[in-house]
């Protein structure tokens, strides 16, 4: 399979791309302050020639304070090869993508919206076969990712974004601004904005021409401007307009309403709470500025009581601190100090009586924990101040804030400070509620009129509508009526704004309002954490996956249809394909295997067969399986194993299974009694790095110094967190091993290889808790791998969870997965049954099919999972027999079973033994091969050994190691059998 990476010309046109796109509306939209975003986030590998940029076109339209943008770009790929393209970029509050578009055989096709676990499901699912998908999601906060596939050699892609957005309003004049610096290498440029009223161009504009016909004006341009921008002024309205729009028999309407108000200095607490996030993201915050700001809020202030809480992976106790006439030093100092470091669980505090306001200093990337905020108290205010721009989640916090009586604070630069404190120290028109005659659902985009306007949107339901606008200002309470007329001008922006303006109110819980911001998202074709856009090639593939295509409606319904009766069949031939491969590990289960000396190894009828067959691996692989067993110290060619190793690699994790209660298997039953004569024997694992050896060399208290000392240069690398949690671990600093290790939610933005090797430390770790909501993300992002079900299953039942454990564990069993995964419903309902077994009166089984509910205890069982998708893993196990249990050589003379091998990713893979004769059996892995880039320059590996799986002293221990070459081989451990 290819490596994904991003183009480089990708890189050079679509960085400042996004950059124009958002500073086309100096909106604000959610009532923020907003500030320019970071450069979009770009990994170019493997692309001997940069891809060039053959042509540039911006159409765009404005109408009163509204602006739709398209802008089509063609590349051309010099190289011999096909490439895959991929993009992130953030958006800033105020835009939307309004569509996507890809070339399918020379035309452009539409994006349709798609769910976006689905969307990412398809999208991978089909570029394995080489096809013609692309894919626009929302990864977090206001992050977006554009992938294509393919871009072909030597040949020519096109593609065309389209954005919608609100423009800003200043001194009675709309700002349109658009940088065009992304067009500056195109081979060909052309430009046109419309407006209904003159624009005025300002700054340096050399060859724009601006012409009128039929009462409309154009700006055009052939040739990108000197300085690579574009800045329009358009006259505004003075008075209120109105907009409408006919959706799905729907009428939407959009109100634009200028208010009038005083501002004035709003009154200031004299006790509050500071939530100053103290997580790894912090340190890309303008930290700087923030400290400038609250200079000026503790001035006005004069005399207050500051309560600080630190948010990180877990909220710190609270600090006081008193702050008279203005002078805050101490408290300063201390926020200089702030090391910044781990993820941020916006929770772990609880409000307290006598605060009256709370300032939530973060760029609301809540990414770790339950990411639920703490309810305030009644009366308690909130304001969120972002110094991140675009690259925080403004949209949250900006939810929050409003929902408390506050408001967001964004800003980046420095000389946006005075507009910042203006809005954090100034009150000035705001909007208290809105009732409608004749339209229902109405929204506003925010309660605070930032440039003298209000926008508002809803739903009409009579010909005419009056809307009560209440407000307040430095004056007071008033009422402003404003007339909506169903015969207002038509518009493409009313139904898309009043439904972002709704998820916009959404936000403050995104997690508890899921399911209603999916179905905004999908209704309305928004880009949303719960949405993408999809382009797909073939009607065949829409149908299959379920998606409705831009045209071809009734083809794609009656081929639907056809396909439904077909689904049918399919799941319940499933099932009983799931029934039978259960039923053959219980007949191997009930079968009497042999615990006497195996035959000799010269097998000739075995390895005749194999000759014959044309398996040459395989007849290799049998001949290591069967070799003589060897001398009486086997392992004395590794290095010695430390049975009561004590580092985070070989954690505990005490079972708490009962055996199966058959009465008819009680007798001599596997897991019975093996966990009182075997033990689990784990190879402590190193890296071999130089800051890991370096931090094992460093005492106790210096570690955590080192770490900080060598982060920067191993940033982005997740072997480096990884290690060093290990090393803190191993020292004794759990806190702060867990602080690093939490790290990992923070480095790629939804990165569900990332999350999940995070999950399994967590759970070897002994976190469950912390588990649980790790894995729950990884299965919203990949609901089509059965493993998120796995994985998340098991966390469940570590945590106590066992309902939910067994509801998931099924999950893997009903439903039919692509062909990378063979067996994997096998693993999972041995380890369903044996939860239930464990737990009878606390489990409801009634839903498992009959054929599949049944516990089957084992002495030995190893299971065997990795972190990166398309590569292959192999786990042995030798016994004491000599006799090597692996993917060529599945079940062994006394019984030993491996399931099946798998060799495009994840696995597992598991070695069970029903009863175990005595003596050791050692336990490797091997890198067969992968055909991926790996997430931390390595695979992660991760096993759980069982003694007495499935009964009632079953005993388990978890560890973690990587392989970074093909054919290395490492030695897990061994089971010692008395």
């Amino acid at each position: 399979m290819k490596s994904p990476f991003s183009l480089a010309a990708f890189a050079g046109v679509l960085l400042s791309l996004p950059l124009g796109l958002v500073a086309l509306a100096q909106a604000q939209v959610h009532g923020p302050i907003t500030a320019p975003r970071l450069p979009p986030l770009l990994i170019v590998r493997d692309a001997a020639k940069p891809i060039e940029l053959e042509s540039a076109r911006v159409d765009g339209e404005v109408a009163g304070g509204l602006a739709r943008t398209s802008i089509e770009l063609v590349f051309r790929n010099p190289n011999a090869r096909v490439l895959e393209g991929e993009l992130q970029f953030p958006l800033r509050d105020g835009q939307q993508v309004a569509g996507f578009a890809l070339d399918i055989d020379g035309v452009l096709r539409p994006a349709v919206p798609v769910p976006k676990a689905k969307g990412r499901q398809v999208f991978e699912t089909i570029e394995r076969r080489g096809v013609d998908p692309a894919l626009l999601e929302q990864t977090a906060g206001n992050q977006f990712k554009l992938r294509i596939y393919p871009i072909p050699a030597q040949g020519t892609r096109r593609v065309r974004l389209e954005l919608s957005e609100s423009l800003s309003r200043h001194d009675g004049e709309w700002k349109y601004e658009l940088p065009l610096a992304f067009a500056a290498q195109a081979r060909h440029f052309d430009l046109a904005i419309r407006a209904a009223q003159k624009p005025k161009v300002e700054g340096l504009a050399s060859g724009v021409q601006i012409g009128s016909r039929g009462g409309r004006y154009t700006v055009s341009l052939n040739q990108p401007p000197v300085g690579n921008a574009l800045s329009l002024s358009i006259p505004a309205s003075a008075t209120a307009r109105a907009y409408t729009q006919d959706v799905a028999g729907e009428r939407y309407f959009l109100a634009e309403v200028p208010v009038e108000g005083a501002r004035q200095a709003r009154a200031l607490p004299k006790s509050i709470g500071l939530l100053w996030d103290s997580s790894a993201s912090g340190r890309k915050r303008d930290n700087a500025s923030e400290l400038a700001l609250l200079d000026r809020y503790f001035r006005a202030a004069g005399t207050v009581q500051v309560s600080l809480i630190r948010l990180r992976d877990r909220a710190e106790p609270a600090r006081s601190f008193a702050v008279s006439g203005g002078d805050w030093s101490a408290l300063r100092r201390e926020l200089q100090s702030t090391v910044y470091d781990g993820a941020t669980d916006p929770g772990g505090w609880e409000a307290q009586a006598g605060i009256e306001e709370y300032l939530v200093v973060s760029d609301g990337l809540f990414n770790y924990g339950k990411r639920s905020f703490p309810k305030l108290l009644p009366r308690q205010r909130l304001y969120a101040l972002n110094s991140a721009g675009a690259s925080g989640d403004g949209a949250r916090l900006s939810a929050l804030a409003q929902a408390n009586g506050g408001r967001l604070i964004s800003w980046q630069r420095a000389g946006e400070l005075d507009r910042a404190a203006d809005a954090l120290l100034n009150e000035g028109p705001r909007l208290l509620g809105v009732s409608a005659l004749g339209a229902s659902e109405v929204v506003a985009d925010s309660p605070f009129a930032d440039g003298g306007l209000l926008r508002i949107a809803g739903r009409l339901s009579d010909a005419k509508a009056q809307l009560t606008l209440r407000l307040r200002d430095g004056r007071g309470e008033r009422e402003q009526t404003v007339a909506v007329d169903a015969g207002s001008d038509a518009s493409g922006f009313p139904a898309g704004l009043w439904a972002r303006y709704s998820i916009a109110a959404l936000q403050a819980d995104p997690d508890l309002n899921r399911a209603a911001i999916a179905r905004l998202g999908q209704r309305f074709g928004i880009v949303t954490a719960e949405t993408s856009l999809i382009v797909l090639d073939d009607i065949a593939d829409y149908v299959r996956y379920d998606i409705a295509p831009p045209d071809r409606l009734d083809e794609f319904n009656r081929l639907k249809t056809r396909q439904a009766a077909e689904l049918d069949g399919a799941r319940k031939a499933n099932l009983d394909r799931v029934a039978d491969m259960y039923q053959q590990r219980l007949d191997w289960w009930q079968r009497d295997w042999p615990k006497n000396a195996p035959p000799k190894p010269a097998d000739e009828l075995k390895l005749s067969l194999a000759r014959q067959s044309g398996e040459e691996r395989s007849q290799h692989a049998y001949a290591m399986a069967m070799a003589p067993p060897p001398p009486p110290a086997p392992m004395a060619e590794a290095a010695p194993i430390a049975a009561d190793a004590t580092t985070l690699d070989s954690v505990e994790i005490a079972g708490g299974m009962v055996a199966d209660a058959a009465a008819s298997e009680a007798k001599d039953a596997p897991g019975s009694n093996v966990g009182a004569r075997a033990r689990i024997n784990l190879q402590p694992w190193q890296p071999d790095s130089p800051y890991a050896r370096r931090l094992r060399q460093a005492s106790a208290d210096q570690v955590y110094a080192i770490y900080l000392d060598e982060r920067d240069s191993n940033a982005g690398s997740t072997a480096f967190y990884l290690d060093v949690a290990d090393v803190l671990s191993e020292k004794g600093e759990r806190d702060l091993a867990l602080r690093v290790l939490s790290n990992l939610a923070e480095m790629d933005l939804e990165n569900r290889h990332i999350l999940r090797v995070l999950g399994y430390r967590l759970m070897q770790a002994g976190q469950p808790a912390l588990a649980v909501p790790v894995l729950q993300q990884v299965l919203r992002l990949a609901e089509e791998e059965p493993q998120s079900f796995r994985d998340l299953g098991l966390a469940y039942a570590a945590n106590g969870q066992y309902q939910q454990a067994v509801d998931s564990l099924y999950e893997v069993a009903l439903r039919d997965w692509d062909q990378r995964f063979p067996g994997i419903e096998e693993i999972a309902l041995a380890e369903l049954n044996a939860i239930a077994a464990a737990h009878p009166g606390q489990v409801d089984t009634r839903r498992i099919d009959p054929r599949l509910s049944r516990n089957l205890p084992l002495d030995l069982r190893v299971v065997l999972s990795w972190d990166s998708d398309n590569s292959d893993m192999d786990l042995w196990v030798t016994d004491p027999n000599g006799e090597k249990c692996f993917y060529s050589h599945k079940l062994t003379y006394q019984g030993g079973r491996i399931t099946n091998d798998f060799t495009g990713g994840y696995g597992p893979e598991e070695f069970s033994l029903r009863k175990a004769k005595p003596g050791k059996y050692k336990v490797e892995a091997n890198f067969y091969g992968d055909r991926q880039q790996l997430v931390t320059g390595a695979t992660t590996l991760s096993l759980w050994l069982s003694t007495g799986f499935g009964g009632q002293r079953q005993n388990d221990q978890r560890v973690t190691l990587r392989l970074k070459d093909q054919k290395e081989v490492v030695l897990v451990g061994e089971f010692e059998v008395k």
